[in-house]
């Protein structure tokens, strides 16, 4: 599978860290940017790059087109085959590709990210749900200012909201990261204007026909198009935060309980305006966020089985919970919900979902899913919540635990069963992580 990557931009608002290097060849910890993704592709077998060149090409051409054709920065071989395609005017950031040879579904990049993504998982995504277009979605710490992607359950994107369109009060943290597969399907029809916008004129317009699908994953992606995004990749880099999120590698998480944990509990919750953050807890997802381990929501909701809310105003809760994290800086990983209960008689239940199932806590079905889903180390993970339920189903799962037992959340009606990490809220995540 050939890759085209868009590297002909002037990088304007980052000039300042570099102001007479191309945006692409800005290095991070001593190698540009460019070449790191280039090492990212070729060591899962991507060897066949197209990049689209224009301000200052000569200078990315000359480094990767030296005599030898070594590396300055390693002085190994590249290892990979590059096409350039120079725009002598500007294009926009698509129009370049009416004018290549693509006859295969291709990986489309932009050159001002930093990444480490499992792409042949990706790729094969792509294929199961046979689509034109497949993009790279995750939460961020800033949904508010970012364009946002609505799909349904099936991950079929429904609408594309970029940062000037109206969005509903309440949202999932979903965004698009400028990592594609695309079909050279949707390139018959090219828009008539000198200099062609990707999201705009070509993807976009693919919400709600079916065929661009939402590829969510927690792996790292940041734009360094600041200066400081450059200065937090650099840091993020250094730490080996941007490595060890590849989902090749194992993870680790959080996993928490939501009602009592993140929420302030008020019995079963079944009006949207009754939820309510715990105080602390967006920061104490933050520092989740930061800590390198995934945060992932894991919660107990017989109100499905019951009758009393439905799937819909459940995602709404939920969209509530992600949009007033992100307002805070701080985001989910996933968030699993179990919607069954065992025990009959509710006025409106529903039936089919009236049964002992496999993932309502204390069982750890929810944890096991997840783990299964973003290549989970258990035993390097934690459950934390505020009831002995949520306790159970870590230790079943294998994780290490911890109770909270603060004023406002349900563990005062938890019996005392001998939990040894216990804490008054999430503020003491860093306790948590110590222990």
């Amino acid at each position: 599978m050939k890759t085209v990557i868009i590297a002909g931009g002037r990088g304007t608002r980052i000039s300042a860290v570099a102001p007479d290097v191309p945006k692409p060849m800005i290095e991070i910890d001593g190698m540009p940017v460019l070449e790191r993704e280039i090492y990212c592709l070729r060591d899962q077998g991507f060897k066949d790059i197209i990049l689209t060149v224009g301000y200052k090409s000569e200078k990315i051409i000359e480094y990767f087109e030296n005599g030898s054709k070594v590396s300055p920065a390693t002085g190994k071989p590249f290892g990979v085959n590059i096409e350039y395609f120079i725009e002598e005017t500007p294009l926009g950031n698509a129009g370049a590709l009416f004018q290549l040879d693509l006859q295969d579904d291709f990986l489309l990049l932009n050159a001002d990210a930093i990444f480490d993504i499992d792409f042949n998982r990706m790729v094969r995504y792509h294929k199961e749900k046979k689509a034109a277009v497949t993009l790279f979605t995750h939460p961020n710490s800033h949904p508010y200012d970012s364009g946002l992607i609505i799909a349904d359950d099936n991950h079929t994107v429904l609408s594309w909201l970029a940062k000037e369109d109206a969005r509903p009060k309440y949202y999932k943290n979903r965004v698009n990261a400028g990592l594609h597969v695309i079909s050279p399907s949707i390139l018959q029809n090219k828009p008539d204007t000198p200099k062609i916008d990707l999201d705009r004129q070509l993807l976009k317009p693919l919400a709600g026909t079916g065929k661009m699908f939402c590829y969510d994953s927690p792996e790292y992606v940041k734009d360094m198009g600041t200066p400081d995004r450059y200065y937090s990749v650099v840091e993020d880099f250094k730490a080996g935060r941007v490595t060890s999120k590849n989902l090749r590698n194992k993870q680790k998480a959080v996993f928490l309980d939501r009602d009592g944990t993140i929420n302030k509990y008020v019995g079963f919750l079944r009006d949207i305006n009754d939820f309510e953050l715990n105080p602390g807890a967006a920061e104490a997802v933050k520092k989740i966020n930061a800590s390198g381990y995934l945060a992932i929501v894991v919660t107990n909701q017989p109100v499905i089985a019951r009758g009393e809310v439905t799937f819909e105003e459940l995602q709404q809760i939920h969209n509530k919970m992600e949009t007033l994290l992100g307002l805070e800086g701080a985001y989910l990983d996933g968030i699993y919900f179990c919607p069954h209960h065992p025990h009959s008689g509710y006025e409106g239940e529903i039936p089919e979902l009236k049964f002992d199932c496999d993932c309502r806590k204390p069982k750890p079905g929810m944890l096991l899913k997840a783990a299964e889903d973003f290549n989970i180390d258990l035993n390097q993970s934690w459950m934390v919540g505020d009831g002995e339920n949520d306790i159970k189903a870590g230790i079943t799962a294998g994780c290490r635990t911890a109770l909270l037992v603060g004023e406002g959340t349900d563990s005062k009606r938890a019996c005392d069963f001998g939990q040894d990490n216990t804490f008054e809220s999430l503020m003491d995540f860093e306790k948590i992580i110590e222990r």
